[in-house]
């Protein structure tokens, strides 16, 4: 379509194909030797759905960190009018699959707000910042996570407040208003995302599954079951890694298929669900941030 010569491209070669061995100066300088090498599934993203400890086919995933990115592991790419309104993109999966899905603004947040804090010379754990939101009233305005405002550095509570001054809300002003706002709106926008991936993929999806480092915020994970009203399971934190290192245990003929992978997951580390609960007042915010979206 846009005239680019296609013999400028190499074969595509699936996931878990092993290629060689590492070159000899790299085997002599890691101390290595002959280590035979196997191709991830294309990069983090792409090696962290791997290790989804999932045991059925619809559910959604949840790439949990400063970012995010939430999508689906699908059998054919959405190339529709739709897929290009909502802005999600088709990345080639594993085993014939893609991952439909779509970036999200993450802990990027609280980040932001935990260093303008420590600028003023209030330093405060997470774990704090965590109990300060979890204290605070619910619902006291919702912002557009995604909003252009947020996505530099700088003073994120102000911004936050200007936000909600600029579209009429309540302004919150403590500390833990500020981070509910931001916590609440993420797991709204979470669900923004996932109806819209139910939608282009056809499926219902449940549950969904957050893997990285986000699964530590439990708070903003029960604040997305309670949002999108379907069960949460976090973990494993390190998801990358796992994922990486289950396809080359593939590739090498250690595991026989994608499930028995998972299934490793699922024996080898700790994960933990959360289940809808408060379901009070989330339509009506959901409602608010449609509002956002649509100006």
């Amino acid at each position: 379509a846009m005239g680019i010569p296609t013999h400028l491209f190499g074969p595509v070669t699936a996931p878990g194909t092993p290629i060689g061995v590492l070159l000899p100066d790299i085997a002599e300088e890691t101390g290595a030797g002959e280590v035979k090498v196997v191709l991830p599934a294309c990069h983090d993203t792409g090696s962290a759905v791997v290790a989804v400890p999932a045991r059925n086919q619809d559910f959604a995933w949840l790439s949990s960190g400063t970012w995010s990115i939430m999508g689906a592991e699908v059998k054919e790419p959405a190339l529709g009018e739709k897929a290009l309104a909502y802005n999600f993109t088709n990345e080639g999966g594993i085993f014939d699959t893609w991952r439909l899905s779509k970036n999200i603004m993450g802990l990027w947040l609280v980040q932001e707000c935990r260093r303008e804090w420590g600028r003023q010379g209030q330093d405060l754990s997470y774990d704090e910042m965590t109990q300060l939101a979890a204290e605070s009233d619910p619902f006291l305005a919702v912002i557009n996570p995604d909003d252009d405002s947020f996505f530099h550095p700088g003073d994120m509570p102000e911004r936050i407040r200007q936000f909600c001054k600029r579209t009429n809300q309540h302004v919150p002003q403590k500390k833990g208003e500020v981070l509910r706002v931001a916590l609440e709106s993420l797991a709204l926008k979470y669900r923004w995302v996932l109806e819209r991936t139910e939608e282009l993929s056809g499926k219902r999806l449940d549950p969904i599954h957050i893997i990285g480092g986000g699964t530590k915020n439990r708070l903003l994970n029960q604040l997305t079951a309670d949002a999108t009203n379907r069960t949460v399971v976090t973990g494993p934190v390190e998801a990358t890694a796992i994922g990486n290192v289950l396809m080359q245990a593939i590739g090498l003929g250690h595991l026989g298929s994608l499930a028995e992978a998972r299934e490793v997951v699922r024996n080898s580390f700790e994960v933990e669900e959360y289940h809808p609960g408060y379901r009070d007042g989330w339509d009506d915010a959901y409602k608010k941030l449609l509002n956002l979206l649509e100006k």
